[in-house]
């Protein structure tokens, strides 16, 4: 049951492998990177950034708009704050959280807190009530570094911890309101007043590359977000490896426009920065109209990306000289092959960085060859501690030997993704740092996998591999579902009905049927401005390009994208909702094979598709 053939047949224009020993010594090279920092080497981030801020002193660090700071300047404003943080009862040890919209004060802020030793928890600026008091209570921290834009998620939320807030001014969103007691506003004068002497650096010498330095979340697309641990040592690793992936250089501008709360940000852009000794150009939130001026006027070179980011900039207009700019490297998740394709033909020979991976996973893939649609590859397996493990969609559960241990997967298998844990003492590659709430931990870890004893994080992920060693993310378990006995990616069945015109989002899942085995299909789709939903358009293009087990059987035509902070497309709540029009304003349409189009729901449409009216249960 792990077998998915792919739904439709490419519409990609095939490459040609590099051979395996090239793409080998190039994960050589990153292999080697990531060995530099030890687990118990007495260096941490704030080590690194000083020692950047010498090396490079007067080049500039951060951009933000019209303001430019160098690597010293950014270095003597976390000494500031360094100094302020540990006046006011900060220790090494300590968790300080971190609300802040993408500017340089988050960069001073985040910086100061790892000078003086504290762990810092990004928190998501876009949540309030149960979801901010929950993220405050997992980390444990002591206090709170509150830029005054996030301020109105605090002041409407109750139960917070009893805890120091520290107000971080913002000249864009000043606050006219009155302000509770735990919130401290003198935090700026006292910065002011601050020595502009180095913050000693005898209160973090003791800290091993080992400990942890960064509570990151998790994405969230099914529940409450968990904290994942992030050590010193893996986030410098991370920005060596891809400072020597990309060849990197002090010239080397990158763009950041997702989220400095979330791991692609923090850690991939701002950690390859550093190691290079390269720029940052600073946006608060992606925007399709100033991505490409910002790149033209800043001469970035270097942009992280989401793959939906890409296909909101595919979808504007062309315009004259879209192929004179400065990007040369994308590095990312979630570029779709035909995406990818079309990105290339329209914006010039830019090289692809796709990956596979997670914010606290062990394991990773990432595409140096620039094969169209792959997110990685494995030349030798012998080499890496990553492992495609089959699974079975139906009864959700991973088929085992005669020896009761998993199968690996076969070239075309689908499977899930799962990587080797290693605890080598001298070593930080392999390991699963895992999350602040032990079970969630231990939740992650599969025992006894391929032999008695060992240890497996569990991705959650079902990819697949071809013949080449390149692999393709197929979907999340839980995605992919069952119907008429047959398994169906979600994110594939998305992405062959991508090119819809008129189309900004699509969104496909499952939803239940009463009386039927597994789950239909369903789309929610969101139109660009001034484009309407064609449902005869929509079903010829599921004819053409899909077996029928595959096309949905419903289509929600949604006003606004259900997405994550960081772009990923929310499911749960569509779930839930299922085809049941009470339970949503949006118009609701169904497959008619019999008609040749999706009619508009009514009774006698669910009759003519055999469907029986949706029972919801509150449960996806």
């Amino acid at each position: 049951m792990n077998d998915m053939t792919p739904i439709s047949a490419s519409r990609v224009t095939r490459q040609q492998p590099v051979p395996r020993e090239h793409t080998q010594a190039l994960l050589d090279v990153r292999a080697a990177a990531s060995a530099r920092i030890k687990p118990a080497d007495l260096y941490t981030l704030a080590d690194r950034l000083e020692a950047q801020a010498l090396h490079c002193a007067d080049r500039p660090f951060l951009i933000d708009g019209p303001e430019t700071f160098s690597y010293a300047q950014v270095d003597a404003h976390a000494h500031r704050m360094a100094h302020v943080f540990y006046d006011n009862g900060l220790r090494p040890g300590d968790v300080c959280a971190l609300a802040m919209e993408n500017r340089p004060a988050f960069f001073f802020s985040w910086f100061a807190l790892v000078k003086l030793g504290a762990v810092v928890a990004f928190i998501n600026t876009q949540v309030s009530g149960k979801p901010l008091v929950h993220a405050l209570a997992s980390t444990g921290a002591k206090a709170v570094v509150l830029g005054e834009e996030c301020l109105s998620n605090m002041l409407c939320t109750e139960g917070l911890p009893d805890v120091p807030w520290w107000l971080i001014a913002d000249a864009q969103n000043p606050c006219e309101v009155a302000l509770p007691a735990s919130v401290d506003t003198s935090i700026e004068q006292q910065i002011e007043r601050a020595p502009r002497t180095p913050f000693p650096r005898e209160y973090r010498a003791n800290i091993p590359a080992q400990s942890t330095t960064l509570l990151i979340f998790t994405s969230g697309t099914t529940g409450l977000p968990k904290a994942a641990c992030y050590s010193h040592m893996r986030w410098m690793a991370s920005g060596d490896v891809m400072h020597v992936t990309l060849g990197a250089t002090c010239e080397d501008v990158f763009y950041c426009c997702l989220p400095l709360y979330h791991g692609a940000a923090a850690t991939s852009v701002t950690s390859t920065a550093l190691s290079a000794g390269a720029s940052i150009v600073v946006r608060r939130k992606f925007s399709v109209r100033e991505f490409w001026p910002d790149v033209r006027k800043h001469r970035i070179t270097t942009f992280q990306y989401i793959g939906e980011i890409c296909r909101y900039l595919l979808n504007q207009p062309r315009v004259a000289g879209e192929r004179q700019h400065s990007l040369r490297y994308m590095l990312g998740a979630g570029l779709t092959a035909e995406a990818w394709q079309r990105w290339l033909e329209r914006f010039g020979p830019i090289q692809v960085f796709e990956g596979w991976g997670a914010t606290e996973a062990n394991a990773n893939l990432i595409n140096v060859d620039n094969y169209v649609g792959s997110c990685g590859r494995v030349p030798d397996w012998s080499r890496t501690n990553l492992r495609l493990v089959r699974y079975d969609v139906e009864s959700d559960s991973h088929p085992r030997d005669e020896q009761g241990f998993y199968q690996h997967c076969l070239p075309g298998e689908v499977g899930e993704a799962m990587g080797f844990i290693v605890n080598h003492p001298h070593s930080g590659g392999g390991r699963f740092e895992g999350y602040t709430n032990p079970h969630a931990t231990e939740s992650k870890i599969r025992r006894d996998v391929f032999e008695a004893g060992d240890a497996y994080w569990s991705s959650g992920d079902l990819l697949r591999y071809d013949d080449d060693g390149y692999f393709y993310f197929v979907d999340r378990i839980g995605d992919t579902f069952r119907w008429k006995s047959e398994n169906v990616s979600t994110l594939e069945v998305a992405d062959t009905l991508s090119d819809l015109p008129g189309l900004e989002l699509i969104n496909v899942y499952g939803v239940q049927v009463p009386q039927h085995e597994g789950r239909a299909g369903m789309a929610a789709i969101l139109m660009q401005a001034g484009q309407c939903f064609d449902p005869h358009t929509f079903y010829d293009l599921t004819e053409a390009r899909l077996p029928r087990y595959a096309a949905p059987l419903f289509v929600r035509v949604s006003a606004a994208a259900d997405l994550t902070s960081t772009f990923k497309l929310r499911k749960v709540d569509l779930q839930r909702q299922g085809y049941a029009p009470e339970l949503f304003a949006d118009p609701l349409f169904v497959r008619d094979d019999s008609a040749g189009t999706y009619q508009p729901y009514s009774l006698d449409a669910l009759a003519r598709a055999g469907l029986p009216p949706f029972v919801g249960n509150g449960h996806a």
